[in-house]
């Protein structure tokens, strides 16, 4: 039997009774984050007409007090009549695991309110709620879905933070799991294999949202967008593209960011339509225009990655080619640094980063360094840093620069094939690293193929393969780098599987 005696206050709000939330399971005062709790809000003085009560769904290390600390959206749905439920799944655990444990737990609320539940999840909770459909049998208690940017396809950030640069970093800070882990863009195109393709998939409808605003300037969620940006218009941590699922209706795409999306003030009356037993029948005239973003075909090389670790003095080069309007320096790193000077080619010092401590899903707890330099020098720019104990860092330079659409990388058949333009004089070197489907780690350095920049990716078993291409060479005689960052995943009969 449920206890439902505790409660506690989550808001304060001028003018207004704000709601308490009932607890449910073994949480007390009003913690959250035990994975399989859940809670239902206070109920409305005045329930909406025909509407159904809503399950909230929260995202990668995330929990469920993502949804009223220091943000409204649960007393908007509170204020507009709707019953609510709030439920803690394991912060970074798989679709599959977290697929499970919900489609248990929702039952039980559909129990408790004798109804079904609309879901409104944010991030990766819209895949883990598709898993509890799809996969495990959760359909009688869910009405419908609406998902706040989820990754449906995954995240090219999700491949960053398991790369050979920054795989080692993730780990340090503690993203580096099973969730982080299922969200390589690989993995998710076999999910999406084995989930578009089920006989379940058209039983609940999907209705997703996606965003386009990437934050503040020097925010993680700007650098996340930046980075994004080469894959297409995204929110600083998902794009566009993949929010979306080519069988579920799309409400708005919208100039919101990761965070924000998730607002109530933000998106609460754009989806509000469709919580009641009979939706609405019309979408606004803004939402079918941003319906219509589309996505660039092939991802753009803007890149430049390493990282590493230090104690003392350390230096670090980076390559600017010719005709950059614009280079961005990230340094990443898990220690705040006062140290870190940029200096160019011609020797001029620059120390002005701006400083912003991460708090988003993929890089959680590291410290952004971030500098953009309008129409750089054309040469070897360094930063210079300091450290009294050991610092671990990644650094990424994003360009604005001819060059980007020179590069791309695809899989065909058993190869991972570099596509340059002839402006480019180029060498390769590919650094895979390789988690069978236990979580055990193996790194292969391989070389391009004599006379080209192909590389046969090989056959060490089934697991993901998160291929990093380092890219050295000249771009009319000026000196030029480029990371570029693929994910794979092989099935346990050697099919791969690839964005």
């Amino acid at each position: 039997m449920l206890n439902f005696k505790k409660w506690f206050v989550v808001f304060t709000a001028f003018f207004l009774t704000v709601p308490s939330v009932t607890l449910a399971g073994s949480i007390k005062d009003g913690s959250s984050g035990n994975p399989g709790e859940w809670y239902v809000g206070e109920t409305p003085s005045t329930i909406a007409a025909n509407s159904h009560p809503i399950l909230f769904v929260h995202g990668l290390n995330s929990s469920s007090d993502t949804w009223y600390k220091n943000n409204n959206m649960y007393t908007t749905a509170y204020q507009s009549g709707y019953e609510t439920a709030f439920i803690d799944l394991n912060a970074g655990k798989s679709m599959w695991d977290n697929g499970a444990l919900l489609s248990e737990k929702v039952k039980e609320i559909y129990n408790y309110f004798g109804e079904k539940v609309v879901v409104v999840a944010h991030s990766k909770g819209g895949v883990d709620t598709q898993s509890a459909l799809v996969h495990y049998g959760a359909d009688p208690y869910i009405e419908r879905v609406i998902t706040l940017s989820s990754p449906h396809s995954g995240s090219q950030l999700a491949d960053l933070a398991y790369s050979s640069w920054a795989g080692w970093l993730a780990g340090i800070i503690g993203t580096k799991n099973d969730g982080t882990y299922s969200l390589q863009t690989g993995y998710m195109d076999y999910y999406r294999s084995v989930t578009d393709s089920h006989p379940n998939v058209y039983n609940t409808p999907f209705y997703t949202l996606g965003g386009t605003k990437w934050g503040s300037f020097g925010s993680a969620l700007y650098w996340g967008g930046l980075y994004l940006s080469s894959y297409g218009s995204n929110d600083g941590a998902v794009t566009v593209k993949s929010s979306r699922l080519p069988y579920a209706s799309e409400i708005s795409v919208g100039r919101w960011n990761h965070t924000t999306i998730k607002e109530g003030s933000s998106t609460f009356d754009l989806f509000k339509g469709y919580l009641n037993e009979t939706m609405a029948s019309s979408f606004s005239a803004a939402s079918l225009e941003t319906a219509a973003i589309t996505e660039e075909s092939e991802a753009k090389a803007s890149h430049y990655v390493t990282g590493g670790e230090y104690v003392g003095t350390h230096k670090e080069k980076v390559a600017v080619e010719k005709g950059v309007e614009t280079v961005t320096f990230d340094w990443i790193s898990d220690q705040k640094t006062g140290s870190l000077a940029l200096t160019s080619p011609s020797k001029k010092t620059y120390a002005d980063f701006d400083v912003t401590a991460d708090n988003t899903e993929f890089f959680n707890g590291v410290y952004h360094h971030t500098l953009t330099i309008e129409k750089p020098e054309t040469g070897a720019w360094t930063l210079e840093t300091t450290a009294g104990q050991k610092e671990r860092y990644l650094l990424s330079a994003s360009f604005e620069s001819p060059v980007d659409a020179m590069l791309s990388s695809e899989v065909e058949g058993n190869e991972m094939k570099v596509k340059r333009n002839k402006k480019l004089n180029i060498n390769t070197e590919m650094t895979i690293e390789y988690y069978d489907k236990n979580g055990k780690w193996k790194e292969k350095k391989m070389k391009a193929k004599k006379n080209g920049n192909d590389f046969k990716i090989p056959s060490l078993g089934e697991g993901v393969y998160n291929m990093t291409i380092d890219v050295k060479g000249t771009y009319e005689g000026t000196p030029l780098e480029r990371t570029i960052i693929h994910s794979v995943y092989v099935d346990d009969k050697g099919k791969l599987y690839t964005p």
